[in-house]
């Protein structure tokens, strides 16, 4: 039996696969997502920030395709049935001694939300992190006022590990800051059962 046989592609799920970026192409699509205050709500802690088209391109080309230090990958999310691009996932401040990283995730496409993308799209990087990087463990941050995201978070196997009380202040409200993670052999247990 060959590898290929046995082994399912590296960067393709169920209903996602990843793909990387193209400046030319995907600027437009960035600046759109960020200007849905939600999204940027559920993506960052920083405040909103309104750029351009040009300045987009200019950030994918400079921060995701030039040449990067080896502690971070990021990749687009694009659906398998019509080859959309919903959306953006990475690792990040991969610490290869130790084999860990930080996770992020994003769906820019609402209709695509709460339907399962983001959570295939989760454990094909989870497949990427743990077999072909040889990673140990995945870290993840969510705001707490993102249950659909935590609950997906939970599908993919990842446990809440903290809180950070009241770390997120948004529209003179305060929230908790959510600390979650998923260990290799947790990840490989959960995957055997399928």
């Amino acid at each position: 039996m060959t590898i290929s046989e046995e082994k399912k592609p590296i960067f393709r799920g169920e209903q996602v696969y990843l793909a990387a970026a193209d400046p030319e192409a995907d600027a437009s699509i960035f600046a759109r997502w960020m200007k849905d205050a939600e999204f940027v709500r559920l993506m960052d802690t920083d405040p909103p920030k309104l750029m351009s088209v040009g300045k987009h391109k200019e950030w994918l080309e400079k921060e995701l395709l030039e040449e990067r230090s080896n502690d971070e990958l990021f990749f687009l999310i694009r659906t398998v049935q019509d080859n959309r691009n919903i959306g953006l996932i990475g690792l990040d401040g991969i610490r290869w001694v130790h084999g860990d990283a930080w996770v992020g995730i994003g769906l820019g496409e609402r209709e695509y939300w709460g339907k399962g993308y983001g959570t295939d799209a989760m454990r094909v990087i989870q497949r990427y992190a743990f077999e072909e990087l040889n990673l140990h463990r995945l870290s993840l941050t969510v705001f707490e006022y993102n249950q659909r995201a935590v609950r997906s978070y939970e599908k993919a196997g990842f446990t809440m590990e903290g809180q950070a009380r009241k770390f997120l202040h948004r529209e003179d409200m305060r929230y908790d800051l959510i600390f979650m993670g998923i260990l290799r052999n947790e990840w490989e247990r959960m995957t055997a059962k399928k």
